[in-house]
Protein backbone atom coordinates (compact mmCIF):
# COMPACT_ATOMS: atom_id res chain seq x y z
CA UNK A 1 0.00 0.00 0.00
CA UNK A 2 0.95 3.94 -0.86
CA UNK A 3 2.31 5.88 2.11
CA UNK A 4 -0.54 8.23 1.05
CA UNK A 5 -3.12 5.46 1.34
CA UNK A 6 -1.52 4.53 5.02
CA UNK A 7 -2.22 7.46 6.32
CA UNK A 8 -5.96 7.43 5.62
CA UNK A 9 -6.55 4.72 7.68
CA UNK A 10 -4.21 5.68 11.00
CA UNK A 11 -6.91 8.03 11.84
CA UNK A 12 -9.66 5.67 12.08
CA UNK A 13 -7.03 3.22 13.44
CA UNK A 14 -6.48 5.25 16.55
CA UNK A 15 -9.74 6.07 17.17
CA UNK A 16 -10.32 1.92 17.14
CA UNK A 17 -7.40 1.56 19.46
CA UNK A 18 -8.77 4.55 22.18
CA UNK A 19 -12.34 2.88 21.67
CA UNK A 20 -11.10 -0.88 22.81
CA UNK A 21 -8.95 0.36 25.35
CA UNK A 22 -11.48 2.20 27.10
CA UNK A 23 -14.33 -0.28 26.13
CA UNK A 24 -12.87 -2.93 27.90
CA UNK A 25 -11.06 -1.65 30.85
CA UNK A 26 -14.88 -0.45 31.58
CA UNK A 27 -15.83 -3.84 31.17
CA UNK A 28 -13.55 -5.58 33.17
CA UNK A 29 -14.00 -2.82 36.28
CA UNK A 30 -17.57 -3.36 35.61
CA UNK A 31 -17.21 -7.15 36.25
CA UNK A 32 -14.90 -6.81 39.14
CA UNK A 33 -17.14 -4.24 41.19
CA UNK A 34 -20.51 -6.67 40.82
CA UNK A 35 -18.77 -9.72 41.76
CA UNK A 36 -19.35 -11.47 38.76
CA UNK A 37 -15.68 -12.97 38.34
CA UNK A 38 -17.04 -15.78 40.94
CA UNK A 39 -19.16 -16.74 38.13
CA UNK A 40 -17.30 -18.93 35.15
CA UNK A 41 -18.78 -17.17 32.36
CA UNK A 42 -17.67 -14.00 33.18
CA UNK A 43 -14.48 -15.47 34.08
CA UNK A 44 -14.04 -16.27 30.41
CA UNK A 45 -15.48 -12.63 29.68
CA UNK A 46 -12.93 -10.87 31.41
CA UNK A 47 -10.18 -12.98 29.24
CA UNK A 48 -11.91 -11.75 26.00
CA UNK A 49 -12.26 -8.23 27.26
CA UNK A 50 -8.22 -8.35 28.23
CA UNK A 51 -7.72 -9.75 24.97
CA UNK A 52 -9.72 -7.04 23.15
CA UNK A 53 -8.00 -4.36 25.72
CA UNK A 54 -4.72 -6.04 24.34
CA UNK A 55 -5.42 -5.38 20.83
CA UNK A 56 -5.82 -1.68 21.34
CA UNK A 57 -3.08 -1.24 23.45
CA UNK A 58 -0.65 -3.37 21.59
CA UNK A 59 -1.69 -5.18 18.37
CA UNK A 60 -3.05 -2.21 16.91
CA UNK A 61 0.43 -0.45 17.70
CA UNK A 62 2.43 -3.41 15.82
CA UNK A 63 -0.36 -3.58 12.89
CA UNK A 64 0.66 0.89 12.60
CA UNK A 65 4.60 -0.44 12.92
CA UNK A 66 4.48 -3.11 9.94
CA UNK A 67 2.67 -0.61 7.63
CA UNK A 68 5.54 1.95 8.03
CA UNK A 69 7.75 -1.13 7.10
CA UNK A 70 9.25 -0.78 10.25
CA UNK A 71 13.27 -1.65 9.78
CA UNK A 72 14.42 -4.56 12.48
CA UNK A 73 15.60 -7.97 13.12
CA UNK A 74 13.83 -10.45 11.03
CA UNK A 75 12.81 -11.91 14.60
CA UNK A 76 11.98 -9.06 15.77
CA UNK A 77 9.52 -8.64 12.93
CA UNK A 78 7.82 -12.31 13.90
CA UNK A 79 8.04 -11.68 17.04
CA UNK A 80 5.38 -8.99 16.57
CA UNK A 81 3.04 -10.65 14.04
CA UNK A 82 3.10 -13.44 16.70
CA UNK A 83 1.80 -11.26 19.14
CA UNK A 84 -0.87 -9.96 16.85
CA UNK A 85 -1.76 -13.53 16.18
CA UNK A 86 -1.67 -14.47 20.06
CA UNK A 87 -4.44 -11.94 20.69
CA UNK A 88 -6.54 -13.29 17.70
CA UNK A 89 -6.32 -16.87 19.15
CA UNK A 90 -7.10 -15.83 22.86
CA UNK A 91 -10.28 -13.61 21.70
CA UNK A 92 -11.31 -17.23 19.59
CA UNK A 93 -10.48 -19.60 22.51
CA UNK A 94 -12.30 -17.42 25.12
CA UNK A 95 -15.35 -17.33 22.84
CA UNK A 96 -15.00 -21.29 22.54
CA UNK A 97 -14.67 -21.65 26.49
CA UNK A 98 -17.78 -19.24 26.95
CA UNK A 99 -19.82 -21.88 24.46
CA UNK A 100 -18.86 -24.79 26.26
CA UNK A 101 -19.62 -23.48 29.68
CA UNK A 102 -23.06 -21.97 28.32
CA UNK A 103 -23.55 -25.83 26.77
CA UNK A 104 -22.84 -27.02 30.80
CA UNK A 105 -25.02 -24.88 32.34
CA UNK A 106 -27.81 -26.39 30.20
CA UNK A 107 -26.91 -29.88 30.09
CA UNK A 108 -25.41 -30.86 33.87
CA UNK A 109 -28.09 -27.52 35.58
CA UNK A 110 -28.31 -29.67 38.46
CA UNK A 111 -24.56 -30.34 38.76
CA UNK A 112 -23.24 -27.35 37.32
CA UNK A 113 -21.86 -25.20 40.12
CA UNK A 114 -19.97 -27.96 41.59
CA UNK A 115 -19.09 -29.21 38.22
CA UNK A 116 -17.62 -25.49 36.74
CA UNK A 117 -16.10 -23.96 39.76
CA UNK A 118 -13.89 -20.57 39.84
CA UNK A 119 -10.72 -22.65 40.27
CA UNK A 120 -11.40 -24.49 37.30
CA UNK A 121 -12.94 -21.58 34.66
CA UNK A 122 -9.16 -19.35 36.04
CA UNK A 123 -7.38 -22.52 34.86
CA UNK A 124 -9.37 -22.70 31.53
CA UNK A 125 -8.97 -19.57 31.17
CA UNK A 126 -4.72 -20.01 31.77
CA UNK A 127 -5.31 -22.88 29.06
CA UNK A 128 -6.82 -20.60 26.62
CA UNK A 129 -4.35 -17.88 26.69
CA UNK A 130 -1.30 -20.50 26.65
CA UNK A 131 -2.88 -22.81 23.44
CA UNK A 132 -3.43 -19.37 21.97
CA UNK A 133 0.45 -18.36 22.78
CA UNK A 134 1.62 -22.15 21.61
CA UNK A 135 -0.26 -22.06 18.10
CA UNK A 136 0.63 -17.96 17.52
CA UNK A 137 4.55 -18.31 17.88
CA UNK A 138 4.98 -21.32 15.77
CA UNK A 139 6.43 -19.16 13.11
CA UNK A 140 9.20 -18.28 15.46
CA UNK A 141 10.59 -21.95 15.63
CA UNK A 142 10.44 -22.62 11.71
CA UNK A 143 7.39 -21.95 10.13
CA UNK A 144 8.30 -18.62 8.59
CA UNK A 145 8.98 -17.03 4.90
CA UNK A 146 11.93 -19.36 3.84
CA UNK A 147 12.16 -17.28 0.75
CA UNK A 148 13.33 -14.49 2.78
CA UNK A 149 15.41 -16.38 5.10
CA UNK A 150 17.00 -17.95 2.38
CA UNK A 151 17.49 -15.36 -0.33
CA UNK A 152 18.75 -12.69 1.85
CA UNK A 153 20.84 -11.99 4.47
CA UNK A 154 18.49 -9.58 6.40
CA UNK A 155 17.61 -12.36 8.93
CA UNK A 156 20.59 -11.50 11.06
CA UNK A 157 20.33 -7.90 10.19
CA UNK A 158 18.71 -5.08 12.65
CA UNK A 159 17.71 -3.27 8.78
CA UNK A 160 14.86 -5.92 7.74
CA UNK A 161 11.91 -4.24 6.86
CA UNK A 162 8.73 -6.05 8.93
CA UNK A 163 6.05 -6.54 6.92
CA UNK A 164 3.48 -9.56 7.95
CA UNK A 165 4.32 -11.71 4.73
CA UNK A 166 7.93 -10.89 4.23
CA UNK A 167 8.38 -12.71 7.91
CA UNK A 168 4.95 -15.28 8.60
CA UNK A 169 3.85 -17.66 5.26
CA UNK A 170 0.43 -17.26 3.84
CA UNK A 171 -0.12 -21.30 4.07
CA UNK A 172 0.57 -20.94 8.31
CA UNK A 173 -2.36 -18.17 8.12
CA UNK A 174 -4.84 -20.28 5.69
CA UNK A 175 -4.04 -23.43 6.09
CA UNK A 176 -3.33 -23.75 10.00
CA UNK A 177 -4.62 -20.59 11.98
CA UNK A 178 -8.01 -20.55 9.52
CA UNK A 179 -8.80 -24.20 8.45
CA UNK A 180 -7.31 -25.57 11.63
CA UNK A 181 -8.55 -23.28 14.71
CA UNK A 182 -11.17 -20.24 13.17
CA UNK A 183 -13.10 -22.80 11.18
CA UNK A 184 -13.19 -26.14 13.69
CA UNK A 185 -13.83 -23.31 16.37
CA UNK A 186 -16.97 -21.56 14.77
CA UNK A 187 -18.07 -25.60 13.78
CA UNK A 188 -18.17 -26.57 17.73
CA UNK A 189 -19.60 -23.00 19.21
CA UNK A 190 -22.09 -23.48 16.09
CA UNK A 191 -23.33 -26.87 17.12
CA UNK A 192 -22.79 -25.85 21.09
CA UNK A 193 -25.13 -22.89 20.78
CA UNK A 194 -27.64 -24.79 17.98
CA UNK A 195 -28.46 -27.42 21.30
CA UNK A 196 -28.45 -24.66 23.91
CA UNK A 197 -31.15 -23.18 22.06
CA UNK A 198 -32.94 -26.10 20.97
CA UNK A 199 -33.05 -27.15 24.83
CA UNK A 200 -33.82 -24.05 26.55
CA UNK A 201 -36.90 -23.38 23.69
CA UNK A 202 -38.22 -26.96 24.54
CA UNK A 203 -38.23 -26.66 28.57
CA UNK A 204 -40.13 -23.29 28.20
CA UNK A 205 -42.58 -25.07 26.21
CA UNK A 206 -42.97 -27.79 28.40
CA UNK A 207 -43.47 -25.30 31.48
CA UNK A 208 -44.92 -22.86 29.44
CA UNK A 209 -47.76 -20.56 31.71
CA UNK A 210 -46.08 -21.95 34.51
CA UNK A 211 -44.21 -19.49 36.78
CA UNK A 212 -41.55 -21.93 38.26
CA UNK A 213 -38.00 -21.85 39.16
CA UNK A 214 -37.65 -23.70 35.74
CA UNK A 215 -38.51 -21.60 33.47
CA UNK A 216 -37.07 -18.74 35.12
CA UNK A 217 -33.89 -20.36 35.00
CA UNK A 218 -34.51 -21.88 31.21
CA UNK A 219 -35.35 -17.73 30.33
CA UNK A 220 -32.18 -16.21 31.88
CA UNK A 221 -29.96 -19.01 29.91
CA UNK A 222 -32.05 -18.08 26.42
CA UNK A 223 -31.59 -14.59 27.00
CA UNK A 224 -27.38 -14.67 27.71
CA UNK A 225 -27.18 -17.09 24.99
CA UNK A 226 -28.65 -14.89 22.58
CA UNK A 227 -26.32 -11.96 23.72
CA UNK A 228 -23.23 -14.44 23.81
CA UNK A 229 -24.24 -15.52 19.98
CA UNK A 230 -24.28 -11.60 18.89
CA UNK A 231 -20.77 -11.30 20.15
CA UNK A 232 -19.31 -14.96 18.55
CA UNK A 233 -21.33 -14.02 15.08
CA UNK A 234 -19.67 -10.42 15.67
CA UNK A 235 -16.21 -12.21 15.78
CA UNK A 236 -17.11 -14.26 12.42
CA UNK A 237 -18.28 -11.24 10.91
CA UNK A 238 -15.48 -8.60 10.80
CA UNK A 239 -12.89 -11.81 10.66
CA UNK A 240 -14.19 -14.16 7.82
CA UNK A 241 -13.19 -11.34 5.33
CA UNK A 242 -9.58 -11.19 6.07
CA UNK A 243 -9.40 -15.16 6.00
CA UNK A 244 -10.93 -15.19 2.44
CA UNK A 245 -8.96 -12.77 1.40
CA UNK A 246 -5.79 -14.26 2.05
CA UNK A 247 -7.51 -17.71 1.18
CA UNK A 248 -7.99 -16.24 -1.90
CA UNK A 249 -4.07 -14.96 -2.77
CA UNK A 250 -2.52 -18.09 -1.65
CA UNK A 251 -5.13 -20.39 -3.56
CA UNK A 252 -5.85 -18.10 -6.47
CA UNK A 253 -2.83 -15.81 -7.46
CA UNK A 254 -4.69 -15.00 -10.39
CA UNK A 255 -6.94 -13.18 -8.65
CA UNK A 256 -5.97 -9.67 -7.53
CA UNK A 257 -6.98 -8.42 -4.40
CA UNK A 258 -5.68 -5.31 -3.70
CA UNK A 259 -4.14 -3.48 -0.78
CA UNK A 260 -6.61 -1.45 0.29
CA UNK A 261 -8.82 -4.01 0.63
CA UNK A 262 -6.83 -5.67 2.48
CA UNK A 263 -6.18 -3.20 4.52
CA UNK A 264 -9.99 -2.57 5.27
CA UNK A 265 -10.20 -5.93 6.55
CA UNK A 266 -7.65 -5.85 8.96
CA UNK A 267 -9.47 -2.40 9.85
CA UNK A 268 -12.64 -4.18 10.01
CA UNK A 269 -10.84 -7.15 12.50
CA UNK A 270 -9.74 -4.51 15.05
CA UNK A 271 -13.01 -2.98 14.89
CA UNK A 272 -14.70 -6.53 16.50
CA UNK A 273 -12.33 -5.31 19.58
CA UNK A 274 -13.85 -2.06 19.76
CA UNK A 275 -17.96 -3.35 20.09
CA UNK A 276 -18.14 -6.30 22.27
CA UNK A 277 -18.21 -3.77 24.70
CA UNK A 278 -21.56 -2.02 23.51
CA UNK A 279 -23.07 -5.35 22.99
CA UNK A 280 -22.04 -6.00 27.01
CA UNK A 281 -23.33 -2.43 27.85
CA UNK A 282 -26.75 -3.42 26.18
CA UNK A 283 -26.87 -6.79 26.32
CA UNK A 284 -26.35 -8.36 29.63
CA UNK A 285 -28.20 -7.48 32.82
CA UNK A 286 -25.29 -7.20 35.56
CA UNK A 287 -23.12 -4.82 32.75
CA UNK A 288 -25.78 -3.12 31.90
CA UNK A 289 -26.52 -2.28 35.84
CA UNK A 290 -22.91 -1.37 36.61
CA UNK A 291 -22.39 1.05 33.78
CA UNK A 292 -25.86 3.03 34.42
CA UNK A 293 -24.30 3.78 37.91
CA UNK A 294 -20.95 4.98 36.57
CA UNK A 295 -23.02 6.95 33.93
CA UNK A 296 -24.99 8.36 36.71
CA UNK A 297 -22.32 8.97 39.07
CA UNK A 298 -20.37 11.01 36.80
CA UNK A 299 -23.22 12.66 35.60
CA UNK A 300 -23.90 13.44 39.27
CA UNK A 301 -20.72 14.65 39.82
CA UNK A 302 -20.64 17.17 36.88
CA UNK A 303 -24.13 18.44 38.16
CA UNK A 304 -22.26 19.16 41.40
CA UNK A 305 -19.59 21.09 39.45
Amino acid sequence: MGSSAVWVFWPFEVVIAVTCCLGNALVIWAVWICGALRQPTFCFIVSLAVADFLVGSVAITMSVLVDIRMKIHFYGCLFMCSVVMMLQLASGSSLLAIAVDRFLRVRIPLTYKSTVTQKRSWMVVAICWFTAALLSFIPMFGWHNENTWNGTTQANSTRFECRFFTANTRSYVVNFIFFGFFLPSLAIMTGLYCYIFLTTRRQLRVNIGAATESRTYYQKEHRLATSLVLIMGLFVVCWLPLFLMHTIKLYGPNIEVSSVVIHTGVLLSHVNSAVNPIVYAFRIPKMKEEFKKLYMRVYHDRQQC
